[in-house]
């Protein structure tokens, strides 16, 4: 049995499809909805001090919503824009990320899918 890549935008029938428009990440997260929790029940808490001493910063390279940024030397967290992923929580293994399922009626709300 032969294994053959297909192009993006090309479907497995003979006909070929447009590709997918590039939307940029900050677009798309725009389409999203939120119900925030009280600050006592953040669903992700984030230790400064700790993240002040991170050697590699594996949470601005984990994120896929690109909440984690090094801004100046500094490590700057953007909750507003969190998919509730939980990859930052995985990537951080210096003890500063906290998450947790969002309680109740409070998260995110997808536009799509």
């Amino acid at each position: 049995m032969t294994l053959q890549a297909k192009h993006v935008g090309e479907t497995g029938g003979g006909t070929a499809s447009a590709p997918a428009e590039f939307v940029e990440i900050k677009r798309r997260l725009a389409t999203l909805r939120y119900a925030t929790d009280s600050k006592d029940h953040a669903h992700i808490t984030v230790k400064p001090e700790i993240c002040a001493r991170c050697p590699h910063s594996f949470c601005t390279f984990a994120c896929p919503a690109q909440c984690y940024q090094r801004i100046e030397g500094r490590l700057v967290f953007r909750y507003e824009d969190c998919i509730e992923c939980g990859a930052c929580d995985i990537a951080c293994d210096q003890g500063s990320v906290t998450w947790t399922m969002p309680r109740g009626p409070y998260g995110i709300r997808y536009a799509y899918g």
